[in-house]
């Protein structure tokens, strides 16, 4: 069950005074990407700017932009645009009813978390009249409006969280009675009726709703729905399977089709299908569901349901505000369209690929946009007062997801009822993908991650002056290996972290086909993520058996409604990431940091070479960070769980603080390691080159902050800097990396 301690507090958010959103990450010279904008003020201004250093820091890189402005620049018309929060199923061709014959509508209903507002759950409303059933604090009412009349009845219930129950409404136009009624399973119903005074008639026609009220979006239902019904006659009795006998079904609406998608199957003799609205959760045990099937392919019957939630987000569909064509003279790099208007700023970043028909560089950043959106607003970021007054005084990003919920959540979040959210979208604001946003609370160093963190790579690769093009990881999902077969060397951002099936074949091809890869985090390659092309916006994550996790996917809801493959870390489908950078993830601590100690190999092997030019043992005591190379998620080599023979340890953390400790899904008992050692030689970062068979290679850093280190005294030097150098120059010469 739901832990209810995990539940998160519904409140109101703050409006960013502008925001907005593009409709891709990434584009090429020729195409156009749509900017959807939301602002309090009647103008704003936009001009384009490549991304430099998204670190506002001012003791080491601060906020660094080039002004395109020359190239795209305008005054644009401004709009408010309202989040729309809440999943719904929407049919919007509701059955035509003989509107003076009895009629019920019915649904079955699961909440897990106590209701503390009235919450719509069937709503049809057609020209003449309309019904409505909602759950409310103390039961279940029913209501019937028409032009002339208004009219409820409340059947008093008492709500156990976790239990399904059966509710329903009956009109009885000729008797001029409205009957609502609820029955637990196996218990004892309760109905309540009233005769309304006048005249009246069943809507017939218009539209049907489930889970909201097009006209009272706050009145959105958290909780599961099952088996939605429209059938003849009236359930005039508390015992539903008694009153239900002799009901003709009208029509009725079937979550067990088409799971993997947004339609909702109709059947009965007038049902249309529907849709659901900002993606609610699919794949979810239903009523039925008996434990002897985990995967809802297996039986979709037990899986015949939806979890709705009143902060559900999904493509905002907000007005497009204008276009920006990207002109053939951008060369590939990080990209953003700076907004500005009299109450505040914000930044919509994108990366521009190289052009198809060249030239391109021979390196190429993979951006870890996956990644990016698994973090996507994240609630406990960037929340404490210590680091507001950081931002205020940086003139970083003032925002975080406590604050400017409305914008949605993220897969490390909860809604409101402690079930975690399983979906994110990049058709919103997502602020965390910000320049100037700082992630965690960080003394010793400036706290930033994920996009601002790979500005610390970006921005040493400039320095030092390679050249290098930019692709995205859904571009490599779209794409395959073709993307990037060309480059000599391929490096990763700080925590590539989101993969799919498609990007981890495509990186494996490569590689086996002679590629060169400088993996330059850690935790990398850990989590599956389901994805349907038809929507590409659109990432799902189930966190199911073991790994570090925010939360857990509900027993039987392990696998993903997307694909109906199995969720949760790669190792659980035998693909161990060991096996394709040579390191997995290993430990993980708060956000602190140690350094790296050279191992006897690094000096006396074959791998010399990757410290030339660096003095002593010690490599990374210092950095923007964390503070260190070595640090808050490390990643070790291990034989064990499949690092090839030709793996070889150059370096190993050292200085961890003791509040470290190693990953679950290495853990047997509580002093029993999977691979037979004790947990506590498992708290390493392990810095890794590893000689492929196709010729390539692959150097792991073996730290999610050992970009943080490229750069000392605010410039792109010292051991760590030189390393990555020396590296980056083997595989671009073409020499035998081996």
């Amino acid at each position: 069950m739901i832990n209810p301690k995990l539940r998160m507090p519904v409140h109101e958010t703050k409006a960013f005074p502008i925001t907005g959103y593009l409709d891709r990450f990434s584009a090429r010279s020729g195409g156009r990407l749509g900017a959807f904008v939301s602002t309090s003020s009647h103008r704003f201004d936009v001009k384009l700017v490549r991304v430099i250093s998204g670190d506002p820091n001012p003791a080491g890189l601060g906020l660094q932009f080039e002004d395109l402005g020359r190239i795209f620049a305008r005054g644009v018309e401004g709009r408010n645009q309202e989040p729309p929060l809440g999943s719904s199923v929407e049919i919007d061709e509701a059955p035509r009813l003989d509107p003076a014959s009895p009629h019920t509508w019915t649904v079955l209903c699961w909440t897990n978390c106590d209701i503390e507002r009235e919450a719509t759950i069937l709503l049809h409303q057609a020209q003449a009249a309309s019904v409505k059933i909602s759950v409310t604090p103390s039961g279940v009412r029913g209501e019937l409006t028409t032009k002339a009349l208004e009219m409820s009845v409340e059947t008093p219930f008492g709500w156990r969280p976790g239990e399904w129950i059966r509710v329903w409404l009956s009109l009885d136009p000729l008797g001029r009675r409205i009957t609502v009624g609820v029955q637990p399973p196996g218990g004892v119903g309760a109905l309540s009726d009233a005769v309304w005074p006048g005249p009246a008639e069943c809507p017939s026609g218009g539209r049907l709703s489930l889970a909201a009220s097009p006209s009272q979006p706050r009145n959105c239902f958290t909780g599961k729905l099952e088996a939605p019904a429209l059938l003849t006659g009236c359930a005039d009795k508390p015992d539903w399977a008694e009153a239900s006998i002799g009901l003709a079904p009208v029509a009725a609406w079937d979550f067990s089709q088409f799971i993997g998608s947004t339609i909702v199957a109709g059947v009965g003799p007038q049902a249309r299908p529907g849709r659901t609205v900002n993606d609610p959760t699919r794949a979810v045990v239903g009523s039925t569901w008996t434990g002897r099937e985990m995967c809802w392919r297996h039986a979709p019957d037990q899986y015949a349901a939806i979890h709705f939630h009143a902060d559900d987000v999904g493509d905002f569909g907000w007005r497009e505000s204008f276009t920006f064509d990207v002109p053939d003279e951008l060369k590939s790099g990080a990209y953003a369209l700076h907004l500005t208007c009299e109450a505040g700023e914000d930044y919509l970043p994108f990366y521009v690929l190289p052009k198809r028909r060249g030239p391109k560089a021979r390196l190429v950043f993979l951006a870890p946009t996956y990644t990016y959106m698994a973090y996507a607003n994240c609630f406990f970021s960037n929340r404490s007062p210590a680091a507001q007054a950081r931002c205020a005084r940086w003139g970083a990003s003032p925002y975080n997801g406590r604050d400017y919920g409305s914008y949605g959540r993220s897969t490390y979040n909860w809604h409101a009822d402690g079930s975690g959210v399983a979906f994110s979208t990049r058709l919103r604001p997502i602020l965390t993908m910000r320049p100037g946003f700082v992630f965690a609370d960080d003394p010793k160093g400036s706290g930033v991650r994920h996009y601002p963190a790979d500005t610390h790579l970006l921005a040493w690769l400039e320095a030092k002056g390679y050249a290098f093009d930019v692709v995205t990881d859904e571009d490599l999902d779209d794409e395959g290996v073709d993307l990037i077969r060309d480059y000599a060397a391929v490096i990763t951002g700080t925590h590539p972290e989101y993969h799919t099936e498609g990007t981890l074949d495509a990186l494996r091809a490569y590689i086996g086909g002679g590629g060169n890869l400088a993996y330059l985090g850690a935790n990398g390659f850990y989590w599956r993520i389901a994805r349907d092309k038809a929507r590409p916006d659109l990432i799902e994550v189930r966190r199911a058996e073991g790994g570090i996790r925010l939360w857990a996917a509900e027993t039987g809801e392990y696998f993903h409604a997307l694909d109906g493959q199995l969720g949760g870390l790669w190792r659980r489908n035998g693909r161990f990431p060991q096996s394709l950078t040579g390191v997995g993830f290993s430990a993980q601590g708060p956000f602190d940091a140690g350094h790296f100690r050279r191992t006897e190999a690094s000096v006396t092997g074959s791998w010399a070479w990757i410290f030339e030019g660096v003095e002593g043992d010690i490599l990374g005591d210092y950095g923007l960070s964390a503070g260190g190379a070595a640090g808050f998620e490390l990643d070790r080599m291990d034989r064990a769980l499949g690092s090839p023979d030709s793996a070889v340890v150059l370096a190993v953390s050292e200085g961890l603080p003791a509040t470290f400790s190693v990953a679950p899904e290495d853990m047997l008992t509580e002093s029993l390691s999977l691979v037979g050692v004790p947990a506590q030689e498992l708290v390493r970062g392990d810095m890794t080159y590893t000689a492929m068979p196709g010729g390539g290679a692959v150097f792991a850093a073996g730290s999610i902050t050992f970009c943080g280190s490229l750069w000392r005294d605010r410039q792109p030097q010292g051991p760590v800097s030189t390393v990555l150098e020396n590296v980056l120059n083997r595989f671009l010469a073409g020499s035998d990396s081996n």
